[in-house]
C-alpha cells in the first residue's frame, strides 16, 4: 500500500497538470481573438476574431478612405478621387498586428489578463497605398490656378523723360504645407478630407524704393528737343539746353553710363578729316583753344558732355557727336552727376 505522502504528491501533480492543460487550452482558444483595448483608427476591435475585425474595418473605414480629397480656395474647388489617387486599402496587416499585440507576454500573463478583464492599450492604423504623382498633380492644379508672380518695379527711358512702373505684390500657395496636409488626409480615415489652400503674399524683388536707391541720378538726353534732363531719386530736378551732333556726326542713341569725369580736361583731337592739321594733337585743359572748356563727363567712345563758348549753337545740331552745354550749365551739372550714373540718349 502506497504511503500517504506519495498520494499527496501525486494528487498535487495531477491537479497542476490539469490546471496547466486548462490554462493552455484557454489561451489557445484566444489565439485568433484580439485582446480588449486595441483600436484601429478609433474603431474598437477588442474581443473580435480576425475575420470579424476585417469585416468591421472594411465597413467603417474603407468608405472614408475612398472618399475624395477636396481642396478649397475662395470659390474654387479641386478634387482628387480614389481612382485617380489609386487608393489601395489593406486591412489584413493591421489585423495581424492587432493579433500579434494580443499574443505578447507569457501564457500565464495573457490568461491572467483575460480572466481579470485587463486590456492591451494599442492604437493602430491601417496601411493605405496611394499615388504620390497624383497628389503632386493635384497640387500643381491648385498652384496654376492661384499662384500669381510678383512683378518688379521698372524704369522706362524715353526722350520725353523717365517713367516708372510700380511693382505688384504676387500670391503663392503654401505648397509645402498643403502637400503635407493632402498626404496626411489621404491615409487617415479620421482626418478631414476638406482642405483649404492657404496663400501668402510674394513681394517683388525690385520696388520703387530699390530703383531709386540703385538709380539716385539719371540723365535723359532728348536729341530732337535739345534738352538734357536731370533726375534725382526718380524725380525731375533740372532741365538744361544742349546742342547735339550735326548731320554725319550724330550723337549715338541708347542707354549708357557716365564713364569718367574731369575738370579742365585736356583734349586729344580725333584723327578725323574734319580735324585738319590738329588731328592727333593734345590741347591742354584750361586754354581758350580747348573746345571742351571747363568740365567733361565722358559717355562712350570719345562722346561726352562738355561746355561750349558757342552759345548760339545750343538748341541745334552743331557738334561732332558730343552733348554741348553752356559753360555755366555744365559746371552746375558736374557735381550733381556721379561716375556710373545712367544716361539715356533718345
Amino acid at each position: 500500500m502506497r504511503s500517504r505522502p506519495f498520494i499527496i504528491v501525486a494528487a498535487v501533480l495531477v491537479v497542476t497538470l490539469g490546471l496547466t492543460a486548462g490554462v493552455y487550452a484557454y489561451d489557445n482558444g484566444k489565439r485568433n481573438r484580439i485582446a480588449k483595448g486595441i483600436t484601429v483608427s478609433g474603431i474598437d476591435v477588442g474581443g473580435m476574431t480576425a475575420a470579424q475585425a476585417r469585416s468591421r474595418l472594411e465597413a467603417d473605414l474603407q468608405p472614408r478612405l475612398e472618399s475624395a480629397i477636396r481642396v478649397d480656395h475662395g470659390r474654387k474647388t479641386w478634387k482628387l478621387g480614389p481612382r485617380e489617387a489609386e487608393i489601395a486599402v489593406d486591412f489584413a496587416p493591421v489585423v495581424d498586428e492587432a493579433l500579434a499585440r494580443s499574443r505578447k507576454g507569457s501564457i500565464f500573463t495573457r490568461v491572467a489578463r483575460e480572466l481579470t478583464g485587463g486590456e492591451v492599450r494599442a492604437e493602430l492604423e491601417p496601411e493605405v497605398g496611394y499615388s504620390k504623382a497624383a497628389v503632386v498633380r493635384l497640387l500643381d492644379r491648385v498652384r496654376r490656378s492661384i499662384d500669381r508672380p510678383a512683378k518688379n518695379a521698372k524704369l522706362t527711358f524715353t526722350g520725353g523723360g523717365l517713367s516708372e512702373t510700380e511693382g505688384q505684390v504676387g500670391l503663392a500657395v503654401r505648397a509645402s504645407e498643403l502637400h503635407k496636409q493632402i498626404r496626411a488626409a489621404i491615409v487617415s480615415p479620421t482626418a478631414s478630407r476638406k482642405l483649404v489652400a492657404r496663400t501668402e503674399k510674394v513681394k517683388p524683388k525690385v520696388t520703387r524704393s530699390k530703383l531709386a536707391r540703385k538709380n539716385p541720378v539719371v540723365l535723359i538726353a532728348d536729341r530732337s528737343g535739345f534738352k538734357l534732363r536731370l533726375y534725382r531719386n526718380l524725380k525731375l530736378q533740372k532741365t538744361y539746353g544742349i546742342a547735339v551732333g550735326a548731320a554725319g556726326h550724330e550723337t549715338p542713341a541708347g542707354l549708357y553710363e557716365i564713364a569718367n569725369k574731369a575738370v579742365n580736361p585736356a583734349w586729344t583731337v580725333p584723327r578725323k578729316p574734319w580735324a585738319g592739321d590738329l588731328a592727333g594733337k593734345v590741347i591742354p585743359g584750361g586754354v581758350p583753344e580747348n573746345p571742351l572748356k571747363s568740365r567733361w563727363l565722358g559717355i562712350y567712345d570719345g562722346v561726352g558732355i562738355h561746355g561750349t563758348s558757342d552759345r548760339g549753337s545750343i538748341g541745334s545740331n552743331a557738334s561732332h557727336g558730343c552733348l554741348r552745354m553752356l559753360v555755366e550749365d555744365v559746371e552746375d551739372l558736374y557735381p550733381r552727376v556721379p561716375v556710373g550714373a545712367p544716361i539715356y540718349i533718345a
